[in-house]
């Protein structure tokens, strides 16, 4: 019998793989299949809190190896994952809750990976954005996420008035301590439009305000400034493009030609449907009919 030839084994990369892994945002059913697996076959992780991680880890019997990856030690963590990275390990990198780098550490790591050819894979999961935009019911064809606002009061209010004029959805993640002086800030700034406040999503006490930013701030209990918090405004209101001389005199013509009204009955007619001076409407409507 003639023995069956094996293939040859596939040469090892030449660095390894990077895996931001998405971790649940309060309800631990929701970690993927492909979070589990990659979690377990990692040579290392890469986490905000050891003791936080490691409790998601214990839950699902998972003993990789771990490393802590927090904000003020960005600069120095990256340099020894990349080096792991370079020699051709396979490292998870996973924040306390949700994503890394939406709102958390990894920027500077991807960055430094990225730009040394080094492979970098997602492994997409529950976001607290994305649960709290469908959870609220607020359109949101386009959106603005704004993250954490600054924690003085000054500088919120000026990242707020910088924000005031977008006409999207603002969205906002915001700490339990800060919530009251935010929303007092966004109703001083944006006015009283309408908003929603999600707290601990997933979680059992998980809950959903709708109203104003009024009405939430009216609202706020001490049960309800615990946990975690994202709040979404609308955006402001769209104001009609200013109409040209040309589009008025086109309308006016419309007017005369079509609906057969004189004059004065034209004039008066589009000063009120546009909410126009009746001057500035009359002095194109002269030119219209010639007078």
């Amino acid at each position: 019998m003639t023995p069956v030839s094996k293939r040859p084994s596939p040469s090892p990369p030449a660095g390894g793989v990077l895996y931001l892994v998405a971790t649940p945002i309060g309800n631990l059913d929701d970690i993927t299949l492909r979070a589990l697996t990659v979690l377990r076959e990692a040579d290392l992780i890469a986490c905000e809190d050891t003791r936080h991680t490691r409790k998601l880890l214990s839950h699902f019997q998972i003993a990789t190896p771990l490393t802590s990856y927090y904000r003020e030690k960005e600069v120095v963590k990256t340099g020894e994952i990349i080096l792991a990275l370079e020699a051709g390990k396979r490292v998870a990198l996973v924040s306390d809750a949700g994503s890394p780098c939406l709102s958390d550490p990894g920027f500077v790591l991807v960055n430094e990976a990225q730009s040394r050819g080094l492979k970098v894979a997602t492994v997409p999961g529950p976001s607290a954005l994305v649960a709290a935009i469908g959870l609220s019911g607020m359109r949101a064809e386009r959106f603005l996420f704004a993250g954490f606002p600054p924690a003085r009061g000054a500088e919120r209010r000026r990242a707020l008035q910088s924000l005031a004029a977008q006409t999207c959805l603002l969205v906002f993640y915001e700490s339990p301590h800060r919530l009251a002086a935010t929303l007092a800030d966004c109703l001083e700034v944006l006015g009283d439009r309408p908003a929603a406040l999600c707290k601990e999503l997933t979680k059992i006490h998980e809950r959903c305000l709708r109203g104003t930013l009024s009405g939430l701030t009216h609202a706020l209990t001490g049960e309800l400034t615990r946990g975690e918090f994202v709040l979404l405004v609308a955006g402001a209101e769209e104001k009609a493009a200013p109409m040209g001389d040309a589009d008025l005199a086109a309308l006016l013509a419309w007017h005369r030609e079509e609906a057969g009204l004189s004059l004065k009955e034209t004039v008066a007619k589009v000063a009120a449907e546009l909410n126009l001076p009746r001057s500035q409407v009359y002095r194109a409507a002269l030119a219209v009919w010639g007078k």
